[in-house]
C-alpha cells in the first residue's frame, strides 16, 4: 500500500522446516531478500520472522512506496534455520521464493486540463455533433484516481453542452449577428471525485454562413474601346468552405459568335483584310456578290452578315454553283491557295458530332474543279464526312492513281464558323484551321477509280458525275455556309499571313504569365473565346482569376454584348463531400466607341468651266482640290494596342478609308451624251474595285486616305459635242471601318460657261456695247474663269438672261427719273435767275447713251438673283471706268455737247 511499510503477501509468509520440532533445527531465524528482474530486492524491502517456530515472517518496506513511481516490485526471498545452536552454525536454506508488491494507489492527485484555452470556429445556423473537444489528465497511478469521470460547463446559460469525453456542441444554431463571439469555463472531475485544479476556458467563435462557391462576381462589365485590356474579374476569388481539394479547373467563356464570324473581325471586308494583311494579290472571288457579271451565285440564298462579305447557304441538293471556264481557267496549276469561312449546318447551332456518328453516312462536297494544266488535267474536291475533312487530288487525270488527304477536325462538325486554309504545293499539302497547321492524319492511294472526264468544269456547294459522256451535279452536296471562298494560283500563302487573315481582334487573355503560381496551367484556344485555368492551391488559382483579361485592339470596336461564362468544377480527396458549383454567367458590353470624323473639303460648291473644256477628250475634274482629313474626338491609348496581327494592329487603321462613292443628283448619266472618266490602271495598280454605273461609282477597299485622294482627284466628267446644258450636280460620300462611319456628303454643282453671241440684247443697248466695250473683255478672265469664245454658235442660261434685263431695265428707269429730276431742279434755277439763260443752260440729251457690261461671273450674278435691288442700288451709284475688271455692271452716260466726260452713278 502507498505510504505503508507493510507489505500485506497473499498467501502471507511461512517457512517451514522439517526438522521440527528440534530446537534450532527447527526453527526458522530468518528470510533474505534477493533483487528481482525489475531491481526491486533489498534495497527497499526487508522481511522479519514473526514466529521462529511457526516460521511466520512478514515482508516491509525499508521506505515509503509511490505508484506513480513504480506500481509494482518484483524480488524473491529466501528463509533460513538456525542450525545447530545459538549461533547458527550450519544453518540451512530453503529455495527462493518470488514476491510480487503492488503498489495500491490513493487519490492524491487532482485533475490538470492539457491546454488553459480551447478556440474554435463554426458557421452559423448549424446545429454540430462537436465543436471543440476539451481535455485534462490525472497523475495517479491507478484507474480509479486517474481517469476523468466526467466535465462540466461552469458558465452558466450559454447554448453548449459537454459530455463525459470532453466534446462540446451546441444545443441551438448560432447566429453570428446575435453574438459573434462565445465565452465559457469547464471543469474536469476524476473518479475520486475530485476537480480540477484549473479550469479551462473555451471561445468560440461564430461565422456567418459560408456558402463555397465565387465571391465578388460581377455580372456586368464595361469595356470602353481604345482601352487595350481590362481584367474581367479583379475581385472574384473562390470560397471552398475549408473542404480539402486537390484540383481546381475553370473555364472562362466569351460567347462572341454572333458577332462576324466568331470574333470582332468584321472592321474589314475579307477582301480587305487580305490586303491589309499583306496576302499576295491574285486571288479569284469563286463566290462574288451577284451581278450581270457573275451571275453563277444568284440561285444561291445568302445571310445577313455583320461585315460586308456575303454569307451563301447550301443546302445539299438544289443550291449549287456552277463557276463559268473563264474563271475556272484562271486557276489552274498544281499550286495554288484555296481558302474560305465554313460552317457546317446552316443557320442551325446544334453539333453535327451525333450525326457525324450515325445517320450521315455520305460525303458533302465543298468544292469540285478539274482544270486543263497545259496537256493534262487535274482534278481535286475538298469535302466533308462526319467530323472528317478530306481532299481528293488527281494531279493527272490519265493516270489511275489518285491520292486522298485525311484529317479528322473536331472543327468541322461543331456547327461554328471556322477559316481553312489549304495550300496545295503537290505532293505537299498544308491546311490551317484558324491559324492553327494540322497534319493529315491519313494518306493513302485510292487504287483503281474511274478516271474523271478531262473537261474542264468547277462546281461550289456539289461534284457531278460522268455518266455516257454528259455530266451531272450529285443530289449529296455540302449543307452549311460558305462565305469568302477564292483561290489563287501560284505560289502558296505563307502562314503569317494565314495567321493574321484569322486573327482576332478581340478575346480573353492572361495578364502576367510570370506571375502564375507553380501548379497552375492556362490554356487558351486559338479562337481565344475560350480560356481554362487548372491548378491545386485556392490561394495561387484566385491570384490567377483575377489575371484573366480581354483584349480588343479594334480602336472602333464592334459595340454591343458578349455573353460571358465561368464553369467550375472541383475535385476533392472526399469524392462524396466534394463541392458542387453552379455555372456563372455574365457579359461583357462594349461601349460606342467615339465615331471618326470624316471631312470632305477643299471643293467649293459650283464648278464653272467653259462647256469647251468638259466637251474635250478627258473632261474637266470634278474634285481637283479634293482634301479629305479624319479626326478622332479623344486621345487612343494605342500602347496598349501593340498587337500581333499585321497591319490591322497598327495606329494607321484609323486613318484608312474603305469605299467612296460619286452619285450624280438628279437624272442619271445618259451614256450618250455624258460620263464620268477614271484610270483604271492606277485602280488596279492599288488594289481598289470599282463599279461604274449611270446612277454611280462605287469605289471599295481599304487603302490609305491619300490613295483615296489621288483617286478622286483624277475623276473627270466629259460631255459628248454639243451636249452642254446648264448645270448638272454630283455628290461625294466616303466611308471607312466596313461602311459604319460616312463622312460629310459633298456636293458640287458643275455649270457650263457659254458664248454670248446669241444674247437677246435690245438693239440701242447692243449698238452702245459694239461702240463702247474695251476689246480686252472678250478675252481676260473674270474672277479666275475664261470667259467663251465670242464666235461659239451657243446660249446663256435663261435665268441670267432674265436678270440681267431686269436690272438693265431698272437701271433706265433709274437713269430717265434722274434726268427728270435734274432738268427740274435746272428749270427751277433758270426761273429764279430770269428766263433769259433759260435756253443757254439747258441739258441737251438728245445724244445720251446706256452701256451695260454682262461679263459679269455666275456667282455675281447668282446674288444678284437673291438679292437683286439691294445689287441694283449699288450699281446704281458707282460706275467703274472700262479698264476695271471689277464684276460689277458698268453704266456709262454719255452727253454730246459741252460736258463730254462720262458720268459715274
Amino acid at each position: 500500500m502507498e505510504n505503508d511499510n507493510t507489505v500485506l503477501l497473499n498467501p502471507p509468509l511461512f517457512a517451514l522446516d522439517k526438522d521440527a520440532p528440534l530446537h534450532y533445527a527447527g526453527e526458522i531465524c530468518g528470510f533474505r531478500v534477493h533483487n528481482g528482474p525489475g531491481g526491486s530486492g533489498s534495497a527497499q524491502f526487508e522481511a522479519v520472522v514473526l514466529d521462529r517456530s511457526t516460521g511466520e515472517g512478514l515482508v516491509r518496506s525499508k521506505e515509503p512506496l509511490d505508484c506513480e513511481s513504480q506500481k509494482e516490485h518484483s524480488f524473491t526471498i529466501q528463509a533460513y534455520d538456525c542450525g545447530e545452536g545459538p549461533d547458527g552454525t550450519n544453518s540451512k536454506k530453503s529455495h527462493k521464493a518470488t514476491v510480487h508488491v503492488r503498489v495500491n494507489d490513493v487519490n492524491e492527485f487532482s485533475p490538470v486540463f492539457v491546454e488553459r484555452r480551447y478556440e474554435a470556429s463554426v458557421p452559423e445556423g448549424r446545429l454540430f455533433d462537436r465543436i471543440v473537444r476539451v481535455e485534462a489528465v490525472d497523475a495517479d497511478c491507478s484507474p480509479q484516481y486517474s481517469q476523468i469521470c466526467f466535465y462540466d460547463i461552469i458558465t452558466p446559460n450559454v447554448p453548449f453542452t459537454i459530455d463525459n469525453d470532453g466534446n462540446i456542441k451546441n444545443t441551438e444554431p448560432l447566429d453570428s449577428k446575435r453574438q459573434r463571439v462565445h465565452s465559457f469555463w469547464v471543469t474536469a472531475f476524476d473518479c475520486g471525485k475530485n476537480r480540477a485544479q484549473a479550469d479551462a476556458q473555451v471561445i468560440v467563435t461564430v461565422k456567418p454562413s459560408c456558402k463555397p462557391g465565387w465571391i465578388g462576381w460581377t455580372k456586368r462589365t464595361e469595356y470602353t474601346p481604345g482601352s487595350g485590356s481590362i481584367p474581367l474579374f479583379p475581385n472574384l476569388h473562390l470560397e471552398a468552405c475549408e473542404e480539402t481539394v486537390w484540383n481546381i479547373q475553370a473555364t472562362v467563356e466569351l460567347q462572341t459568335g454572333h458577332i462576324g464570324k466568331g470574333c470582332d473581325r468584321d472592321s474589314y471586308s475579307d477582301r480587305s483584310v487580305r490586303r491589309l494583311c499583306g496576302a499576295v494579290r491574285g486571288e479569284v472571288d469563286l463566290l462574288p456578290p451577284p451581278s450581270p457579271a457573275t451571275n453563277w451565285t444568284t440561285v444561291l440564298p445568302t445571310l445577313p452578315s455583320s461585315d460586308s462579305s456575303l454569307v451563301f447557304s447550301f443546302n445539299g441538293s438544289t443550291h449549287v454553283a456552277v463557276v463559268p471556264d473563264s474563271v475556272a481557267s484562271a486557276v489552274s496549276g498544281d499550286h495554288f491557295t484555296l481558302q474560305l469561312w465554313m460552317r457546317r449546318g446552316g443557320a442551325s447551332t446544334q453539333p453535327l458530332a451525333n450525326q457525324a456518328r450515325g445517320t450521315r453516312k455520305e460525303e458533302e462536297t465543298i468544292i469540285c474543279s478539274t482544270v486543263k494544266n497545259d496537256d493534262s488535267y487535274s482534278h481535286y474536291s475538298l469535302s466533308v464526312h462526319g467530323c472528317r475533312l478530306s481532299l481528293f487530288y488527281w494531279p493527272d487525270v490519265s493516270a489511275a492513281r489518285p491520292v486522298k488527304f485525311l484529317w479528322k477536325l473536331e472543327q468541322v462538325c461543331d456547327s461554328e464558323w471556322h477559316h481553312l486554309s489549304l495550300s496545295v504545293q503537290f505532293p505537299s499539302v498544308t491546311l490551317y484551321v484558324d491559324g492553327v497547321t494540322f497534319d493529315p492524319a491519313l494518306i493513302h492511294d485510292n487504287g483503281a477509280i474511274p478516271n474523271p472526264a478531262p473537261h474542264q468544269r468547277l462546281v461550289i456547294g456539289a461534284c457531278w458525275e460522268d455518266l455516257s459522256n454528259s455530266s451531272i451535279i450529285t443530289i449529296v452536296g455540302y449543307k452549311g455556309l460558305l462565305s469568302g471562298v477564292t483561290v489563287r494560283p501560284g505560289n502558296v500563302e505563307p502562314h503569317s499571313v494565314v495567321e493574321c487573315l484569322y486573327a482576332c481582334r478581340e478575346g480573353l487573355d492572361f495578364g502576367d504569365l510570370e506571375t502564375l503560381g507553380s501548379g497552375m496551367k492556362v490554356h487558351v484556344n486559338p479562337s481565344q473565346s475560350v480560356l481554362v485555368l487548372e491548378g491545386d492551391d485556392i490561394e495561387s488559382f484566385n491570384r490567377a482569376v483575377q489575371q484573366v483579361t480581354y483584349r480588343n485592339s479594334l480602336r472602333f470596336a464592334t459595340p454591343g454584348v458578349r455573353p460571358l461564362k465561368l464553369t467550375t468544377s472541383l475535385r476533392c480527396f472526399s469524392e462524396e463531400s466534394c463541392l458542387s458549383l453552379r455555372q456563372l454567367e455574365g457579359y461583357l458590353v462594349v461601349l460606342q466607341p467615339d465615331a471618326p470624323q470624316i471631312s470632305l473639303s477643299g471643293v467649293g460648291p459650283h464648278l464653272a468651266r467653259p462647256a469647251a473644256e468638259f466637251e474635250g477628250p478627258q473632261g474637266v475634274p470634278l474634285f481637283p482640290e479634293l482634301r479629305i482629313v479624319c479626326s478622332l474626338s479623344h486621345a487612343v491609348n494605342t500602347a496598349a494596342q501593340g498587337m500581333e496581327g499585321g497591319a490591322l494592329m497598327s495606329d494607321a487603321v484609323a486613318h484608312t478609308l474603305d469605299g467612296c462613292e460619286v452619285q450624280p443628283l438628279g437624272e442619271e448619266l445618259n451614256p450618250e451624251r455624258e460620263e464620268l472618266l477614271i484610270d483604271m490602271e492606277a485602280l488596279k495598280e492599288r488594289g481598289l474595285d470599282i463599279i461604274n454605273t449611270t446612277a454611280y461609282i462605287a469605289i471599295t477597299g481599304a487603302e490609305s486616305i491619300s490613295v483615296y485622294e489621288d483617286v478622286l482627284r483624277s475623276i473627270r466628267y466629259r460631255l459628248a459635242k454639243g451636249s452642254a446644258r446648264f448645270e448638272r450636280r454630283f455628290r461625294l460620300s466616303c466611308s471607312e471601318m466596313n461602311g459604319r462611319y460616312t463622312s460629310n456628303e459633298l456636293t458640287v454643282e458643275v455649270n457650263f460657261l457659254h458664248s454670248l453671241d446669241s444674247l437677246y440684247h435690245p438693239s440701242h443697248l447692243l449698238a452702245s456695247q459694239q461702240q463702247f466695250l474695251h476689246p480686252s473683255h472678250h478675252t481676260g478672265e473674270l474672277s479666275g474663269h475664261t470667259l467663251p469664245n465670242p464666235h461659239r454658235n451657243s446660249v446663256v442660261p435663261g435665268a441670267a438672261t432674265v436678270i440681267i434685263m431686269v436690272c438693265v431695265g431698272f437701271l433706265v428707269v433709274m437713269v430717265i427719273l434722274g434726268v427728270f429730276r435734274i432738268r427740274s431742279i435746272h428749270r427751277r434755277g433758270e426761273g429764279a435767275r430770269g428766263g433769259s439763260k433759260e435756253g443757254s443752260n439747258q441739258w441737251d440729251d438728245s445724244a445720251l447713251t446706256i452701256i451695260v457690261n454682262p461679263m459679269e461671273t455666275y456667282e455675281n450674278r447668282m446674288g444678284i438673283a437673291t438679292d437683286m435691288e439691294g445689287e441694283c442700288d449699288d450699281e446704281e451709284e458707282v460706275v467703274d471706268s472700262p479698264d476695271d475688271t471689277s464684276d460689277d455692271q458698268r453704266i456709262i452716260i454719255k452727253k454730246e455737247g459741252r460736258d463730254s466726260a462720262p458720268r459715274r452713278y
